[in-house]
C-alpha cells in the first residue's frame, strides 16, 4: 500500500496526517484489539461497498465492539476522504479500535469509546499484476479466527517477509496440508477449466473480491465449486490466482521454484480478468 494521502479522519475530524493523534493507551495500540477495512475505489466510485461495510460490522460483532457508525455515516466518511484526497483510483482505509483506557488491562474495559481511523491511499497498478507473480507456501501458523478481520497481522507480516526473502512476491499458506489463504490475498484455483475455491470457514477472511469473481464467472459459464485443496492439489493445478481489494486478480505463475501450468496466465485468468476490470468501474 502507498504512502497516506494528505487528508484523514481521526474520531469525527478530517485534518491533515501530520495531525492525526491516537492516545498510547489505546487498545489497538497495546494489545491490537481492533479490526480493519479496505474498500477499493476506482475512477471515484467505491466498489462493493456495502459488502466491505458489512465485513466490518460483523467483524466488530465478533470482538464485541460497538459500531461507532451507521452505514450512512460510513459512506459520507468514504466519500469525504476520496474528495479530499482528489478522487480517482484510492484504497480507503479504516480501523476501529475498542478504544483507550487509562491502563493496561486484559479484560474488555466498560464505558469507553471506540477509536476510529481512516486514511486514502493511492492505487497503482503493480508490475506482475498481469504477467504474474512467484509465490512460496508456508506452513499457516495465524490465530483461529482469521474470520475476523483484526489488526493483528504479524504472522501475516512474517509470511510475506519470508516469501519476499525467498526471492518470490508473496506466500500461500498450509493448514494441515490444506489451503487456507495467501499472506494478504484470497486463493482461487483452476483445474481442468473448473474455478475451484475453498469454503469459507474460521481458518480464511471471506474474501468481497473473491466473493466478486466467482459471481462473475458463474455469470459467465464458467464452472466453479467449493472444495477442500490440499498441498499436493495446489501444486498440481492448472491456473492460481490471488485476490484481494486493491489488487483484483493476479494470476500466479510460479510456485515453490515450479511453473503453475504453462509458467504463463491461464486462459480462464485472461477471461476473468476482462470481466473484473469491466465491472469494478460500472
Amino acid at each position: 500500500m502507498a504512502d497516506a494521502l494528505p487528508i484523514v479522519y481521526v474520531n469525527g475530524a478530517f485534518l491533515p496526517k501530520a495531525e492525526a493523534v491516537i492516545s498510547p493507551f489505546d487498545r489497538g495500540f497495546l494489545f491490537a484489539d481492533a479490526v480493519y477495512e479496505v474498500v477499493p475505489v476506482f475512477a471515484d466510485k467505491a466498489v462493493l461497498l456495502d459488502n466491505h461495510l458489512l465485513r466490518l460490522a460483523n467483524s466488530l460483532q465478533e470482538l464485541r465492539i460497538a459500531n461507532p457508525h451507521t452505514s450512512a455515516e460510513w459512506i459520507q466518511i468514504i466519500n469525504r476522504l476520496i474528495t479530499d484526497n482528489g478522487g480517482g483510483d484510492v484504497a480507503i482505509y479504516i480501523q476501529v479500535s475498542r478504544g483507550a483506557e487509562d491502563g493496561r488491562d486484559h479484560f474488555y474495559p466498560n464505558g469507553i469509546t471506540p477509536t476510529v481511523f481512516a486514511m486514502a491511499t493511492a492505487i497503482t497498478p503493480g508490475a506482475k499484476d498481469t504477467t504474474g507473480l512467484s509465490v512460496i507456501t508456508l506452513e499457516d501458523n495465524r490465530w483461529g479466527r482469521c474470520d475476523i478481520k483484526s489488526t493483528s497481522l504479524l504472522a501475516n507480516i512474517m509470511a510475506r517477509q519470508a516469501g519476499r526473502d525467498a526471492g518470490a512476491d508473496d506466500a500461500i499458506l498450509i493448514k494441515d496440508g490444506v489451503l487456507t489463504e495467501a499472506g494478504s490475498a484470497s486463493v482461487i484455483t483452476v483445474e481442468a477449466g473448473t474455478i475451484i475455491a475453498r469454503p469459507n470457514s474460521n481458518q480464511l477472511l471471506p474474501g468481497t473480491t473473491r466473493a466478486m469473481v466467482l459471481s462473475l464467472a458463474r455469470g459467465a459459464g464458467i464452472p466453479c465449486k467449493e472444495d477442500i485443496i490440499s498441498a499436493e492439489r495446489l501444486l498440481q493445478a492448472d491456473e492460481i490466482w490471488l485476490m484481494s481489494a486493491t489488487k483484483g486478480v493476479v494470476p500466479v505463475i510460479r510456485i515453490d521454484g515450479q511453473a503453475v501450468g504453462t509458467g504463463s496466465p491461464g486462459p480462464v485468468w485472461q477471461r476473468l480478468h476482462q470481466l473484473y476490470e469491466k465491472a469494478k468501474t460500472r
